[in-house]
């Protein structure tokens, strides 16, 4: 049986990751324009609307793994989060590999994001 303070901790966990994810859904939507459509286009994208896309799809992933979090917390959706952050991650290592030197860390968030999943995916193990 688990201790109320592990629970209590398990669930903050979650409930951060939750927000990640559905903030990351709402601001590449609201940013639809922005920062990730220059990154595509630097990487030699040049048709608006495959970027538009790309980053919806991407924004509607988002959204579906931090609603799947919050309201299905199982094993299976926390490993398509994991397995979806290691894709982006690598695909963004491809594209703009400076990323993982920008002092505010997009790409280097993912390694702590990474280990908050594997302790979630543990105790769901468990369970």
């Amino acid at each position: 049986m688990q201790s109320p303070e592990r629970f209590t901790s398990l669930g903050v966990l979650r409930a951060g990751l939750v927000f990640v994810w559905l903030a990351t859904a709402v601001v590449s939507v609201v940013e639809l324009d922005g920062q990730s459509s220059e990154l595509l286009k630097q990487a030699g994208w040049s048709d608006p609307l495959a970027i538009r896309v790309v980053i919806l799809v991407g924004a509607g992933v988002d959204l579906v793994l931090g609603l799947g979090m919050a309201l299905w917390p199982v094993r299976g959706v926390f490993l398509m989060a994991l397995a979806m952050m290691g894709l982006m991650t690598i695909a963004a290592t491809v594209l703009a590999p400076t990323l993982w030197l920008h002092p505010l860390g997009p790409m280097t968030k993912n390694i702590p994001l990474a280990a908050c999943l594997w302790m979630l995916l543990r105790e769901e193990r468990r369970n």
